[in-house]
């Protein structure tokens, strides 16, 4: 299945023109945007150099857009809930095949799954290793993320980068922030790259209206925080609605104009005012593929298609590949890719 099957589905969104945040403002992703990035930043050229061995590798390699699968779901879902439709994944190496077969430019998996194979393929592909989750065996149930080991284990097996969650609203976040803020510290001190699982968790976010865990204003603030711990690449949830998230929840830390200049109810420009958090776009913005379900391939795609137009720099999807056999797995990833190839999907 390719990805063009679905742009006539979708023409509205390939034909969006963003009269919000214009293109010319953003800065782009592009062969040269890391050298952009290693000129005008404080990295290290160790921290430059593991960020371009991500750049360069798999079907998106040297293109300045990233694909990357992320497989953390064994903790944060459970083994049994995300690997029982395919047991085979219960394998560290299986993971990492599909990654390589699927041409990711990286890896992003735990401590255990990559560890078990690191002599094998620590070579072959970046490794991202998530330092730390949300353990879901205690109930009543928390949300909390928690370390789960040191960014000096990280580099012994060989990583390029390191990635963490923060619940940005939640009761712990101040202290999710401390120390994912140290341990990227400590990363850049030891050469690895640092991406950064930017998510918005509190009960008062949900309303009994809209759920603003997605919202556009409130995921941009998530990822102007994490831009601002020194994150190298921000990884985000794909918006789902334009409406004033901050005067909802009750931090009114917001301005009108947010919403009458700079959303629209297009996701392109709900995702392009993420973006704009990003330093717009300093730090690339990549969004995640979602949970699986019935029309993996067609959301994926469109999710692809929003990323890029919106000037994003990729996706990271893990469960729509890897909750189905692995050749549709590889062609699934290869159809998110394949959006970022096709110069037809121009920047909005």
């Amino acid at each position: 299945m390719k990805a063009s099957d679905f742009y006539s589905s979708h023409e509205d969104l390939l034909t969006h023109k963003c009269e919000t945040i214009p293109a010319a403002m953003l800065h782009l992703p592009s062969p040269t945007s890391l050298d952009t990035f290693i000129a005008d930043s404080d990295r290290s050229k160790a921290v430059t150099d593991n960020l371009g061995k991500i750049y360069a590798h798999g079907r998106l390699g040297s293109t300045g857009y990233i694909s990357i699968l992320p497989v953390d779901q064994g903790i944060e879902h459970s083994a049994g809930k995300s690997f029982a439709k395919n047991p085979e994944f219960f394998d560290p190496a299986r993971i990492v095949d599909l990654a390589i077969e699927g041409g990711c430019n990286a890896v992003a998996s735990t401590f255990g799954v990559l560890g078990a194979v690191s002599k094998k393929y620590a070579g072959k592909i970046p490794f991202v290793v998530k330092i730390n989750h949300n353990e879901m065996m205690t109930t009543p149930a928390t949300y909390d993320q928690i370390m789960f080991g040191t960014v000096e284990q990280a580099a012994d097996m060989g990583a390029a980068a390191i990635g963490a969650t923060v619940y940005f609203g939640a009761p712990e976040s101040n202290r999710q922030i401390t120390e994912v803020a140290q341990a990227f510290a400590r990363a850049h001190e030891l050469g690895l790259a640092t991406i950064l699982w930017c998510y918005t968790r509190n009960s008062a976010f949900a309303t009994s209206d809209i759920d603003y865990h997605t919202a556009a204003d409130l995921t941009g603030q998530a990822n102007h925080l994490g831009v601002t711990m020194h994150a190298d690449i921000i990884k985000q949830k794909l918006p789902e609605t334009a409406a004033d998230g901050f005067n909802a929840v009750g931090t009114k830390q917001t301005d009108a104009r947010v919403y009458s200049e700079l959303l629209s109810d297009s996701p392109i420009d709900q995702t392009r005012y993420q973006l704009a958090n990003c330093y717009m776009g300093r730090i690339p913005l990549i969004n995640s593929g979602g949970p699986s379900g019935e029309n993996d391939f067609e959301q994926a795609i469109v999710t692809a298609i929003i990323n890029k137009r919106a000037g994003g720099a990729g996706l990271i999807a893990g469960r729509k590949a890897f909750q189905r056999p692995f050749t549709e797995g590889v062609e699934l990833l290869n159809a998110i890719q394949d959006v970022y190839l096709d110069e037809s999907v121009t920047i909005a």
